[in-house]
């Protein structure tokens, strides 16, 4: 173990012995005073055959004022989902060359970023996750969500899931193969980079956003996921999505429930139905179906948007509720169903 001004780095860890050193960590962080903790994180860097349980003691050894665990370039197996549950946590790989698989049987998600419990109390802030290749051996799942009763039961088992998160960041990702969603955020994320994400053969949607605000999601390369290459909805509002291409998943873009978002450069190709779907939810009342209370998708704008070679329509409103967005200079062809297709004339504007 060395130390500088700047930083505490921990290399060459024996599997066996990172536990224990872990516990010998904090206090010796924490004597240096909060200011200390603040002025100078810790980067725990962790060794070839390093264990997920090692990687968990690892951020939890992390002091109050945050720091960076980074790990080594090989495959390293999973067995219970990696958690960043406080505040300036970071988890950094070697690139491609670190490969978090899930365990066969695991049932869980590889990464949670937030609170790992069905409710959380509160907003987790300044996480990074990057440099990583997340495999969710789906094929050897049971089930879509973590636990079956209690805390967790409602979290699905994502390569990465988001929630209650704000001012933070995720870049440079790979997620494959995994049981639910690649990268997911839910329950009040605010403020998100999501930058360089690859996502494919995920059991439903590359990226998925639900109760999202103010985010961005940029350089997203999203293919060949049986669900859609991004689904967004129940309250996904004000954010930029740009420089995204999504190939041959099954619709390029799923919306309800969002307004006022702007999407810039997302090139769709090859969906087996839509290129962008977009419609609102609806519950049942004593009168029949009705439409859910603001799930409607308002006030979007799609500028250089291209669709090709689609199974359905380039871009469907699927109701009427869904009106005020625009299309600036779109190029669609090649689509089975043709460009615009709308339940009522003059639901989308296009320049």
């Amino acid at each position: 173990m060395k130390t500088n001004s700047k930083q505490m780095v921990i290399s060459g860890w024996p599997g066996k012995m990172l536990a224990a050193l872990c516990l010998i960590l904090c206090p010796l962080l924490l004597a240096a005073g909060p200011a200390a903790a603040v002025s100078a994180p810790a980067v725990i860097a962790l060794g070839a055959g390093v264990t997920d349980h090692e990687i968990q003691a690892a951020l939890d050894a992390l002091p109050a004022g945050g720091g960076t665990v980074v790990l080594p370039p090989g495959q390293i197996v999973v067995r219970q989902p990696i958690v960043l549950q406080r505040d300036g946590q970071a988890l950094r790989g070697s690139g491609v060359a670190t490969v978090l698989r899930l365990a066969d049987q695991a049932n869980c998600p590889v990464i949670i970023m937030g609170q790992p419990v069905n409710h959380p109390p509160a907003v987790v802030r300044n996480l990074w996750v990057g440099d990583l290749f997340i495999d969710g051996n789906r094929q050897l799942q049971m089930r879509e969500l973590w636990k079956l009763h209690g805390e967790g039961s409602a979290i699905r088992n994502n390569g990465i899931t988001i929630q209650s998160v704000s001012d933070s960041t995720v870049e440079h990702i790979t997620c494959a193969h995994n049981r639910s969603g690649g990268v997911v955020t839910t329950l009040g994320v605010a403020r998100l980079t999501v930058r360089d994400l690859t996502a494919f053969d995920n059991e439903f949607d590359g990226l998925a956003c639900y109760l999202t605000t103010d985010s961005v999601f940029t350089d997203l390369n999203l293919h060949d996921n049986p669900g859609a290459g991004i689904s967004l909805d129940l309250a996904f509002n004000n954010n930029v999505i740009s420089n995204a291409v999504l190939n041959a998943n099954d619709i390029g873009i799923f919306m309800r429930s969002s307004r006022e978002n702007n999407f810039y450069n997302v090139a769709i190709h090859r969906s087996r139905h839509y290129g962008v779907f977009m419609a609102h939810s609806e519950i049942q009342t004593a009168a029949g179906w009705r439409p859910a209370p603001k799930s409607e998708c308002v006030y979007n704008a799609f500028t250089n948007l291209i669709a090709m070679d689609c199974g359905g329509a380039a871009f469907r409103v699927n109701n009427t509720t869904c009106k005020h967005n625009v299309i600036i200079r779109a190029k669609f062809a090649g689509n089975v169903k043709g460009g615009i297709s709308q339940v009522q004339p003059n639901l989308v504007a296009v320049q």
